[in-house]
């Protein structure tokens, strides 16, 4: 029985991750300008192409529907490894490692987490990085039937615990959850709950303090890197910006092109 939920779980899996047409709201990003941007730790998000991804913007309402993490040359002394790379959880090949060419013609949003020491930096990369290889648990293929609604008509707040696959494990990552686990195992905040409790002070047995208490780790989805206030938000492509003068536009059917150089693209070879 086991075989066969796997192989009808490798079904529904090979299915989620086929690309289908999606109109970008935002231009994709050049992974040589991607590259150039970013810094070992940094989240990276993804508007991604695939059936899952459309569902995962579905139920977190959010244009980010995949997180890698940017592990730099960390890889660089294992062999066929890519450098740099991302470590990201897919949910057929699990935990693995990837170029920037995989997010090759993807909008991005780089989060960079704000301050973090250089000792827990490492520790959340060898975090990510030691669970390579790790993979989800196919035979749950009620999991995987979940996500065969393109729109599943989930209430609001349930849709956020819809993320959440399989029992827990941490062999059995998905999407963010493998980076929130690697930022929370150095208690650097995500989105931390604020409790308050009773003070220890008995001159003031009124007073209260607020503390901080981690969420699970399988609850996190991409867009909770964007909103966290302990991520900077780097945008890949915002350089452009400053040479807006030399884009070339289109106006009223014809081509405006700037006075001074700019960029040209040769077509490809045939």
């Amino acid at each position: 029985m086991g075989g066969v939920l796997g192989w009808l779980g490798g079904c529904i899996g090979r299915y989620l991750s086929q690309p289908v047409e999606v109109d970008h709201l935002t231009p994709p990003t050049e992974p040589r300008r991607l590259l150039e941007t970013l810094q070992p730790g940094d989240v990276l998000l993804v508007e991604g192409n695939s059936r899952v991804s459309g569902i995962i913007k579905y139920l977190t309402q959010s244009t980010w529907s995949h997180a890698a993490l940017f592990v730099g040359d960390r890889l660089s002394a294992i062999a066929g490894a890519p450098n740099p790379a991302f470590v990201e959880a897919d949910i057929v090949d699990g935990v693995r490692a990837v170029a920037a060419d995989a997010y090759a013609g993807l909008p991005t949003r780089i989060c960079r987490p704000a301050g973090i020491a250089p000792e827990d930096l490492q520790r959340v990369l060898d975090f990510a990085i030691t669970r390579i290889g790790h993979r989800y648990d196919l035979r749950n293929v009620v999991d995987l039937a979940r996500y065969l609604f393109p729109t599943p008509p989930v209430p609001q707040r349930f849709r956020r615990r819809m993320l959440s696959l399989g029992s827990g494990d941490p062999t059995r990552a998905i999407c963010s959850t493998l980076i929130a686990q690697a930022f929370q195992s150095v208690r650097y905040p995500i989105l931390p709950r604020t409790v308050r409790v009773a003070g220890d002070d008995p001159d003031c047995p009124e007073c209260v303090e607020e503390l901080m208490q981690l969420r699970h780790f399988s609850l996190f989805a991409p867009r909770d890197f964007d909103v966290s206030p302990y991520f900077e938000i780097i945008k890949p492509g915002i350089a452009r910006a400053h040479a807006y003068r030399q884009l070339a536009w289109i106006d009223h059917g014809r081509a405006n092109r700037p006075t001074g150089p700019h960029r040209r693209h040769r077509p490809p070879m045939q």
